[in-house]
């Protein structure tokens, strides 16, 4: 890709480590936020006094922003370093080592670049293989037919004296259960090989319904302003993402309940408040509403207007039924998520909510801002316990800027936590519940 191309990349990068929204940085150059955008995906040429415009908001030298493979060598340098801190890396040589040594740096910026895309690929068979129906199914089909062909086998070893008719039936089973475990190997190997070439997945309604709302943004227009149902009911028969009845109606649900949100935080007032003070605890005082709701509103607003926001929500089981992805904090598929996340902490203190910088190990030393707080959908009853859901926001952590995004002290306290057990490098973690791959190998 050109130099001149990746202004717009750098440009964003840096906007996001400041934690500055779209808005105010338009703001502050005197542009406005759809320009900005079209600048930050390289859609719109910079130069001149827009871009002294911009640095100078962004408090960095132009020089950062203009320049080519040396500033994003250092700054892959200093990336990479970031997942070694225990190492004693000398962060602040990270220039003259790219200046003195540009060909080791690249590939070592290139190397850690493929460490990261292999951790990625672990993660993902590793999710896969834990939550592909359609692949666990097969497995298992395979498994009880080989089950069946060992105790058949068995009985007419261990038989001295059968009879020449149960022998027979006995053959017959052997025969049919041989041909059966040959399908299912044959349909087994098929299917990887197809997923493999094709990039092909099983899709459930919850992965249909994440696609729904991350091709829409998370953020619906037509919702907002008091529509009615009908108008939710119109956007999803529309949508080419959901395609089993299941995924429609976790939809349908999905929109209701963004209806019913923004009926109580109107989108005006909520935009207003936040420019004011965006922290959650007191966009719940002036709304006269419970944490969750206001997570909900926020992670529903657009990018350009919230900022980097990422939400995600669990039943009482502790399966994730929502996610709204934030960048360099991992999130697995349904269940199994770290059992450190106060996400499922709130689970046992549903009056009190959490909040904590964490630190996903493997990931660099990049922090962020997580805030949870539990909600009860029904009471209990002598027939069943309350039902309860869970939700954790996740917006970049400004405490080492001096800022607190709302906080308080708990925001100096920081935790190490992990994606899934499976696939984590954290090592003596008491909340382990198998071993990692990662940390002791396959």
């Amino acid at each position: 890709m050109p130099e001149s191309s990746m202004i717009g990349n750098r440009i964003r990068e840096r906007r996001v480590m400041n934690g500055m929204r779209q808005s105010e940085l338009a703001r502050r150059v005197g542009i406005s936020p759809s320009y900005l955008n079209l600048i930050e995906h390289n859609r719109r040429r910079i130069g001149g006094k827009t871009l002294l415009g911009i640095a100078d908001a962004l408090e960095v030298e132009p020089a950062l922003l203009s320049e080519g493979a040396e500033a994003t060598l250092i700054h892959g340098l200093r990336e990479a370093a970031g997942t070694q801190a225990a190492q004693g890396v000398e962060t602040r040589r990270a220039e003259e080592f790219a200046g003195r040594f540009p060909g080791w740096a690249r590939l070592l910026v290139d190397l850690h670049g493929r460490a990261e895309a292999l951790q990625r690929t672990v993660e993902t068979l590793t999710d896969r293989l834990a939550h592909d129906p359609h692949l666990a199914d097969s497995l298992h089909e395979v498994i009880s037919t080989v089950t069946a062909i060992r105790s058949t086998s068995s009985i007419l070893v261990e038989t001295e004296a059968l009879e020449p008719e149960w022998q027979n039936r006995f053959h017959r089973n052997i025969d049919e259960d041989s041909r059966r475990l040959a399908e299912g190997a044959e349909s087994l190997v098929r299917y990887l090989e197809g997923a493999a070439n094709t990039e092909a997945e099983i899709k459930s309604p919850q992965y249909e319904l994440l696609a729904f709302l991350s091709a829409n943004g998370f953020h619906f227009p037509a919702l907002e302003g008091g529509a009615g149902s009908r108008v939710a009911q119109t956007i999803v028969a529309q949508a080419e993402a959901l395609v089993s009845d299941a995924a429609r109606r976790l939809a349908l649900d999905a929109l209701e309940q963004y209806r019913a949100d923004a009926t109580r935080l109107p989108l005006e007032r909520v935009l207003e408040e936040m420019r004011r003070d965006p922290a959650p605890e007191r966009l719940a005082q002036v709304f006269d509403c419970d944490l969750p709701t206001v997570f909900r509103r926020i992670a529903a607003l657009p990018e350009s207007e919230a900022g980097l926001v990422g939400l995600v929500s669990c039943d009482a089981s502790g399966a994730l039924i929502f996610r709204r992805p934030f960048p360099r904090f991992a999130m697995p598929r349904d269940a199994g998520a770290c059992a450190l996340w106060p996400l499922f902490q709130v689970l046992g203190q549903p009056q009190v909510p959490v909040r904590v910088r964490l630190r996903q190990a493997g990931r660099g030393q990049e922090t962020v801002l997580a805030l949870a707080a539990a909600e009860q959908l029904a009471p209990a009853t002598f027939e069943r316990p309350a039902l309860m859901r869970a939700h954790m926001l996740i917006l970049p952590d400004r405490s080492d800027r001096g800022e607190s995004a709302g906080g308080g002290p708990g925001d100096a306290l920081v935790r190490d936590v992990g994606v899934s057990c499976r696939i984590c490098p954290l090592r003596g973690c008491a909340a382990r519940r198998e071993p990692s791959i990662v940390a002791d190998g396959f």
